[in-house]
């Protein structure tokens, strides 16, 4: 019993002792607690050895062109997530997949030119989102409609188009002003006459041609669906009035044809 006792007593100084093993931090990346600061490494895509438990991840200034379908490891805890001064031009709509826990993400200073509702999707706990200085021209109603938490949206230093196809993000604009961080850097690049007009100076009757021309998606539909049944009924009226013409024409020009006479041969 000494001895045994002994042996135990030694195994437990000895684990004491030794250090546990600490989470896992990519070589290009700088680790504290559950930190992440994988910035300004040239790196081409996000590392795939982060801990479990990092809350927070730097990837700025980097030259990531593509976000992936999953293209983040599993962080269940990850509340921040900064990828601004990239190369960005494209997000997959699974791409934030698996982030539900995030509250804050950066993707200001990109090359984005378009984002689907699907984007964002998983992030249903986001609060903060910086799309500043990219491509983006129009952005679809559903992209932010997809974001119940939004509280700081950040939109300025992007060539806006300010046509009809404004309209959905003006809308949304007017609604949410409190969410709008600096609304009078939201500034018109397309058509040239509107270059620099503030985006939030329109009013509902700016819209008001749109508003009379603009159709529905089941109209388009509608139109979609007739538009082929029609064209075709058109032809086969055509040809059928062509055949009924042709038809009495030549009834008319050889009446003998139908005033064979009867000849008996047996008479």
């Amino acid at each position: 019993m000494g001895c045994w006792s002994g042996s135990s007593t030694l195994l437990t100084c000895l684990l004491l002792l030794c250090p546990l093993p600490s989470p896992a931090c990519p070589a290009a990346c700088r680790c504290s607690s559950s930190e992440a600061d994988c910035s300004r490494h040239a790196l081409l895509e996000v590392p795939r050895s982060l801990s479990t438990n990092t809350s927070s991840l730097w990837l700025g200034y980097n030259f990531i062109t593509v976000l992936g379908p999953w293209s983040f490891p599993p962080l269940p805890g990850l509340l921040l997530l900064s990828l601004p001064h990239n190369r960005l031009e494209l997000i997959h709509s699974q791409a934030l997949a698996g982030l539900r826990a995030l509250q804050e993400l950066d993707l200001s200073n990109n090359y984005l030119t378009m984002l689907t509702p699907e984007t964002f999707l998983p992030l249903v706990s986001l609060a903060v989102l910086n799309l500043g200085s990219n491509k983006l021209g129009e952005l679809e109603p559903g992209v932010l409609s997809t974001l119940p938490q939004l509280q700081a949206l950040v939109l300025q230093d992007n060539p806006w188009v300010c046509s009809c196809s404004i309209l959905p993000l003006w809308r949304w604009l007017s609604h949410n002003r409190e969410k709008v961080q600096e609304k009078t850097s939201l500034l018109c690049r397309v058509p040239e006459q509107m270059n620099k007009y503030p985006i939030m100076a329109f009013r509902n009757e700016s819209f008001r041609q749109c508003q009379e021309t603009s159709l529905s998606a089941q109209q388009y539909i509608a139109f979609l669906i007739i538009g082929p049944f029609s064209f075709m009924a058109s032809i086969f009226f055509c040809i059928l009035m062509g055949s009924i013409t042709v038809v009495y024409h030549n009834l008319r020009r050889e009446p003998q044809f139908w005033r064979v006479p009867y000849i008996c041969r047996g008479c």
